[in-house]
């Protein structure tokens, strides 16, 4: 082989090797490629901001402060319906109630909404099937004022049960109603604020109350019979009653597979108005020096007198005598005497 072509090909292979050797070093030293995430910068919407519901606010519900804000909206867009923020006092919209449901994040109408004195608020208020029922409190009997419309409540019945005897009355006292939503109270729908926007804690003498109507009888009749006093519920009290409910079988969980099943179920049954199975207190519960029973009832058995206890479990009266007794038999007859105040 002519030694001028073994020279060629002797530089090209060193070539070929160094121009390999820079190629792999770039490829080794060159960082991996990364996906950056592109923020896009949030749209800008050109229009004035309107009212709009923060969650989904049913028929029936009450406003207040956190379920509306104010929120941007595309001008060509905008009703004349809506409530704008340079129009409008967010203020005299709290304690109005929802006569149209809205959904979360929905522009709120002036026709969706009833105001207090209007026409048709109070039926608007009240839930389907549902009662409203005023109830007289005095200062003590009412939380000293710090109920408000939209919070649930119980019902007392504190009631002295009067005997035959001399003995002083029975003093008891039971819840008879669980779970009751405020309405109003007198005749106020909304909280009242002074000037600085403080809620102004203020006692009333009635409070309305949404019930059923088997437990609007129930009021009625408890009203008659003794004092009704408020008790304000916590909002946690709803899970025991919950569980209670899912135990007894009053209502179903279902399948657990639809969620917003469950969810409305949660709320349906947060709001619902429960009677029956009432704890009650009696005197003896509170003080060594009150009864436990009903006082006796003087009766006459042979003679002297003779008291008659009441059984509270089970509603009779069994006489109980008193003094020694001798009881004296006549072939088949018997007979018993007294011999009590006799020297």
């Amino acid at each position: 082989m002519d030694s001028r072509k073994i020279i060629l090909l002797v530089g090209a292979l060193f070539v070929a090797g160094i121009t390999a050797f820079v190629a792999r070093s770039l490829v080794s030293g060159a960082p991996a490629p990364q996906a950056a995430a592109a923020t896009a910068p949030p749209p800008v919407i050109d229009g004035p901001e309107v009212l709009v519901a923060t969650r989904a606010l049913p028929v029936g519900t009450i406003l207040d402060a956190s379920a509306l804000k104010f929120q941007p909206w595309p001008k060509e867009m905008v009703e004349n319906a809506y409530y704008k923020r340079q129009d409008t006092d967010l203020s005299k919209l709290l304690g109005t109630v929802v006569r149209n449901a809205i959904t979360a994040g929905q522009p709120v109408t002036q026709g969706a909404l009833v105001k207090p004195g209007d026409r048709g608020f109070l039926a608007a208020a009240l839930g389907a099937g549902m009662r409203a029922v005023t109830v007289p409190v005095s200062a003590q009997t009412s939380v000293a004022g710090f109920v408000f419309p939209g919070d649930h409540i119980d019902l007392i019945l504190t009631q002295s049960i009067e005997g035959g005897g001399d003995g002083p009355p029975l003093k008891a006292s039971e819840t008879i109603v669980r779970n009751l939503r405020v309405l109003a109270t007198d005749q106020r729908t909304g909280d009242q604020k002074d000037a600085e926007g403080n809620v102004v804690v203020t006692t009333f003498s009635t409070v309305t109350v949404e019930a059923t109507p088997k437990i609007a009888e129930q009021i009625a009749v408890g009203q008659m019979i003794g004092t009704l006093s408020l008790s304000l519920r916590s909002i946690a009290d709803n899970q025991g009653e919950l569980e209670q409910a899912i135990a007894s079988g009053a209502i179903s969980v279902g399948d657990g597979k639809d969620p917003k099943a469950e969810k409305a179920m949660f709320a349906r049954l947060a709001s619902t108005p429960q009677s029956g199975n009432a704890p009650f207190v009696v005197g003896a519960d509170v003080s060594r020096f009150q009864r436990r029973t009903v006082p006796a009832r003087n009766a006459a058995i042979g003679g002297p007198t003779a008291a008659v206890q009441a059984d509270p479990a089970m509603g009779t009266a069994a006489p109980a005598r008193k003094g020694p007794v001798v009881r004296v038999v006549r072939g088949n007859a018997v007979a018993e005497v007294s011999l009590e105040g006799k020297n």
